[in-house]
């Protein structure tokens, strides 16, 4: 048993820890859970938990249901809202087969895969998310409302945004996942907060952390958490601004003090491979039907593929350069949604810039204007195409990706595709208010 193992079960004992919840993700990014017994975790370390993996989207066909989950034991924390008597605790779980290999179909295992193949390229790759998300309620005829009427950094006088963020944050904080901003976002009742920087797995484990404490909070201030891409027509929708850096040691690869705003022939591959890829991947980081509603439906949604420097318009923007500090640049990836699966949608940027810089892509001009403002004509003359527009053309463009193929692994990238399938037909046979009003106007 190593030390890692022993801590947890030290601080099980020591901490009157009475359930321990595995938690594990399916292929659409919804969080699992089972709670187990202290008793049983130190069987869980050593065998595994079994489970029916055919019960859970994506990880398996009937014939093959019984699976295991092997809890992480670097990710222990307590749950905070459950502290005190009769304490609960976390680990993150990977999803193994009964011979202890791990699932090629578990969304974590996806990540994995990728991250150590960053590393065989000598790289470590660091991420930094900007989460945006709604505060709601339902009014008494059951429509949402959003719980306020504030702006983009409103302070707002006893608003109930200031105590529902301080609230989150500490909770954060207490599992060990560090808060580097927060404020009100655009819409009403939005709200942002954006992760200190962390490896890609811990990331994409922060991140489903993260959505469980926001849930967690609102409801128990009478209130709904929801990371839905465009929950009102008329209001911004909610992207997850993501920066990335790749370092190799103490270097970060993407600074060159000679380069253009400081960024290395390594960024500048990489950003190629994002652009490259940009629509073959898009389905991975905008799941939904409704996430193409935020794609298109302006708000400083990126809707083209073109980057900039500081052009809030592009896809991929480079921030701004602070002078003396070469560990702060990095690269912007403006397109994925809140409601993404983390540990899906970071395994593809990171396999399409990877392959950027593996192929020595060249890097486009970059996009000096607005996007939006230009005409179709003078985007085709820039080289700028479009988005899929929907989640029926994204799939399409994503069902002939090498790239996403390799990256998924068959049985991941064969599933994903016919589960979005199924959304977009489903919505596609619904006849929307919208249409009836055509047919049958108001007199």
């Amino acid at each position: 048993m190593d030390k890692q193992q022993e801590y947890v079960l030290r601080a099980i004992e020591e901490r009157d820890i009475r359930f321990v919840r595995l938690w594990f993700t399916d292929v659409s990014g919804r969080l699992k859970s089972v709670a187990i017994a202290p008793a049983e975790v130190e069987g869980a370390f050593e065998e595994g938990i079994g489970f029916d993996g055919s019960a859970i989207e994506g990880l398996t066909r009937v014939f093959e249901s019984d699976m295991l989950l092997a809890p992480d034991p670097s990710t222990f924390q307590m749950l905070p809202w459950r502290d005190g008597a009769n304490g609960v605790a976390r680990m993150f779980c990977d999803v193994l087969t009964p011979d202890g290999e791990p699932a090629r179909t578990d969304p974590r295992a996806v990540l994995e895969r990728q991250v150590a193949r960053v590393a065989e390229a000598g790289f470590t790759c660091y991420i930094h998310p900007e989460i945006e998300f709604y505060l709601v309620n339902r009014d008494s005829e059951g429509r949402i409302r959003p719980t306020d009427e504030a702006g983009y950094f409103d302070h707002v006088p006893g608003g109930t945004a200031h105590d529902f963020r301080r609230r989150a944050i500490l909770m954060l904080e207490q599992m060990g996942i560090s808060v580097e901003f927060s404020h009100h976002e655009g819409g009403p009742g939005q709200n942002e907060i954006d992760l200190r920087f962390a490896d890609a797995l811990s990331m994409a484990d922060n991140i489903m952390t993260f959505r469980a404490v926001v849930e967690e909070v609102a409801l128990q201030e009478g209130s709904v958490a929801t990371f839905m891409p465009k929950p009102f027509p008329k209001e911004f929708g909610s992207g997850m601004h993501t920066h990335f850096s790749l370092f190799e040691g103490e270097h970060n690869a993407f600074f060159d003090p000679a380069g253009q705003y400081q960024l290395s022939a390594t960024g500048r591959s990489f950003i190629a491979g994002l652009l490259h890829h940009a629509a073959e991947i898009t389905a991975v980081t905008n799941q939904h039907v409704n996430s193409y509603k935020r794609l298109w439906g302006g708000d400083e949604a990126p809707s083209y593929v073109c980057w900039g420097h500081n052009n809030r318009s592009a896809l991929v923007r480079v921030p701004m350069h602070k002078p003396g500090k070469a560990q702060s640049v990095r690269v912007e990836y403006r397109g994925i949604d809140s409601s993404a699966n983390p540990y899906l949608a970071y395994a593809v940027i990171l396999a399409a810039g990877l392959k950027g810089i593996e192929e020595g892509y060249e890097l486009p001009p970059e996009a000096e204007d607005d996007v939006w403002a230009l005409s179709d004509v003078e985007r085709r003359a820039l080289g700028i195409h479009a988005l899929p527009t929907s989640l029926k053309s994204a799939v399409a463009a994503m069902q002939h990706s090498d790239l996403v193929a390799d990256t998924f692994g068959e049985d991941s990238f064969e599933y994903f595709i016919r589960n979005k399938r199924r959304e977009y037909q489903a919505y596609d046979a619904q006849v929307t208010d919208f249409e009836i009003s055509q047919f049958f106007p108001r007199s």
